[in-house]
């Protein structure tokens, strides 16, 4: 511990020299060359050398001082005025040529000048020789400065935990909720580490690698954090980035001494984040691609050069291990691989609890129908939900957070931020409403679809307006009808345009977009076709695909059209044979501009009793 105390303090104390020194130097030099210049060019008056010859030959020249290695001449003219103000200077072409002619007009007895020969200023001289090495002083502090700023001779990573006076993280397990099983995993690690020769006896052997994956937000850091704050061992944090120079060679240097250091400070814990930065699958291309290689390859061999008795386990972080190269998952690296997936509705709420206990809410707020309203939220967005809800509660003067704060803040986050003051035309806001109201009355007739939450002609975002569901449950496999049926309510909008109106606009631009992704998936990743059968067309690269030969690829487009044109005229269908309930919808829209679940209930309850 001791040692590690000296050495940070030691790094500290380097830092501080090269922050102090490089300043200075650099301001001594700028100094340096304008006192020099100040001097070098200082004078009463410059005189031309030809102006020089003929005051000579006139007989007007006093006395002439010069300067040994200097080409300007101090020239001092006859008068009756000060000497300083008789000071003039020149600068002769070529000194010998001048001095022999004038000691030639002397020995002739032409002139009557006196001739006064003096050393060159050593203050002057020593700022000259300076300013003349200027360019290579500078080129050298900044080949200094860089090589400091890639890291060469420094540590590598920030230390957590290392001993008493190091900086901890405020990060405990208590504070990171929703992820109890993956919570329970990494205890296990932190007890290891805390009591390794218990394992050992049991003859276990320490995991080399972990590796945390998921979608961003869902606490990969969070929990790492929470590591650093329980461990009472060190904990290098770093990221994948930060191993990437414009060096060449760089990265498997900072690597070789990251481990170092870890080595050193067994047992401890390396957390790598978004490693995905250094651990993309190796190619054979030059360049940048070659210097990741041979970063990935050191990285590779480090983690094999652990010895049994060294407690240093090797934590990890991305959100794409589909990019991660093979041999860094195999096992005796990362030994073990951790989904940290998007929380479940016991998860959200004790999420949203967790964050609520810093904020003043309202009687009125139901954090458990909020966390059922969130499906699919990450950890980091709930956050987020309840941070915004704040900031609504404050600009609307509000003494606590109420739960209109919190469902605003979830459309905000969600669909965009409302813009009532943007002027539409009532062509464009027609269209909107029975856009809209297309998608809702479609969805009203589509068994896993019907649970309309609220309809909106306000624009918020880059939507004209949107159309948002309830979510009562947490889905993780999906039918094949319930993909069809949201194609035909996503086709609901651009089914009403053509039925209503007759036309049709770029606002399905979006629908669109995400009824061909989901008939694409269908076919191509879930193998949901009749005729293909199950078989997934989801390649590494696109030569792949040559494999199932270009009748297959032909198939797939056209059954991915035949599934839009099926969807589209479904939902043409079901607003024919509902077009009261159209109507109805789109009018209120354009006069409310937004209808809540019961209002759009009763609007089918009217129409039925009728």
């Amino acid at each position: 511990m001791a040692k590690n105390k000296q050495q940070n303090n030691n790094n500290k104390d380097d830092k501080k020299f090269y922050y102090i020194f490089f300043p200075i130097l650099i301001i001594t030099i700028v100094v340096c060359f304008l006192i020099y210049s100040y001097f070098e060019n200082k004078a009463d008056d410059t005189m031309a050398y030809n102006k020089l010859l003929d005051s000579i030959q006139k007989q007007e020249v006093e006395e002439i001082e010069m300067t040994t290695g200097s080409q300007t001449l101090k020239v001092i003219m006859k008068g009756d005025k000060k000497k300083e103000d008789r000071t003039e200077t020149t600068n002769v072409p070529s000194l010998q040529a001048f001095m022999e002619w004038v000691n030639d007009k002397i020995d002739n007895e032409e002139l009557d000048v006196k001739i006064v020969q003096k050393s060159p200023n050593a203050f002057l001289s020593v700022m000259g020789n300076l300013v003349a090495y200027i360019p290579t002083i500078l080129l050298v502090v900044l080949i200094i400065m860089v090589f400091k700023m890639q890291g060469l001779g420094g540590d590598s990573g920030k230390v957590y935990g290392a001993d008493e006076n190091s900086k901890k993280s405020k990060v405990k397990f208590e504070d990171v909720a929703g992820l109890e099983e993956e919570k329970g995993e990494l205890v296990e690690v932190v007890d290891f580490l805390k009591k390794p020769d218990e394992y050992i006896k049991m003859g276990a052997k320490i995991p080399r690698g972990i590796l945390l994956y998921g979608k961003p937000g869902t606490g990969k850091t969070l929990i790492a954090k929470a590591i650093a704050g329980e461990a009472g061992v060190p904990f290098i944090s770093m990221s994948g980035s930060e191993f990437i120079e414009m060096f060449a060679g760089l990265g498997a240097s900072r690597v070789r001494k990251l481990f170092e250091r870890a080595k050193k400070m067994a047992p401890c814990i390396v957390f790598i984040d978004e490693i995905d930065a250094i651990g993309s699958r190796r190619t054979s291309n030059s360049g940048a691609e070659s210097e990741n290689n041979q970063t990935l390859n050191q990285l590779l061999v480090e983690m094999d050069g652990f010895e049994t008795n060294e407690t240093v386990i090797v934590l990890a972080a991305t959100n794409r291990p589909e990019m991660l190269d093979k041999a860094l998952l195999r096992p005796g690296r990362f030994d073990r691989q951790i989904t940290i997936p998007a929380p479940d509705l016991n998860g959200r709420y004790d999420i949203l609890k967790l964050h609520s206990k810093d904020k003043k809410l309202a009687a009125d707020v139901d954090l458990k129908s909020i966390a059922g309203d969130t499906a699919g939220f990450t950890g980091a967005e709930l956050s987020n939900v309840l941070n915004e809800a704040a900031i609504i509660a404050t600009k609307s003067r509000h003494e606590e957070i109420q739960n209109i704060d919190i469902e605003n803040a979830v459309r905000k986050i969600t669909v965009g931020l409302e813009k009532h003051n943007r002027v539409i035309s009532e062509k464009d806001k027609k269209l909107t409403a029975y856009h809209e109201a297309g998608h809702a009355v479609v969805s009203r007739y589509l068994p896993s679809q019907k649970d309309v939450k609220e309809i909106s002609i306000i624009p918020r975002g880059v939507a004209g307006g949107y159309t948002m569901y309830k979510t009562t449950e947490d889905k993780f496999y999906v039918s094949r009808t319930e993909l069809l049926e949201k194609m035909v309510a996503l086709m609901g909008g651009r089914a009403a345009e053509k039925l209503v109106l007759n036309e049709i606009s770029t606002g399905a631009s979006n629908d669109l977009e995400v009824a061909t992704g989901i008939a694409r998936d269908m076919l191509t990743i879930y193998g949901m076709s009749d005729s293909l059968g199950p078989i997934s067309l989801k390649v590494e690269d696109a030569y792949e695909l040559e494999l199932f030969g270009e009748e297959v690829i032909n198939e797939v487009g056209n059954q991915v059209r035949s599934l839009i044109e099926n969807a589209y005229i479904a939902a043409q269908k079901i607003l024919s044979e509902h077009r009261a309930e159209l109507d109805k919808v789109a009018t209120t829209l354009m006069e409310k501009e937004k209808i809540t679940t019961e209002e759009f209930e009763k609007f089918f309850e009217d129409i039925n009793q009728e």
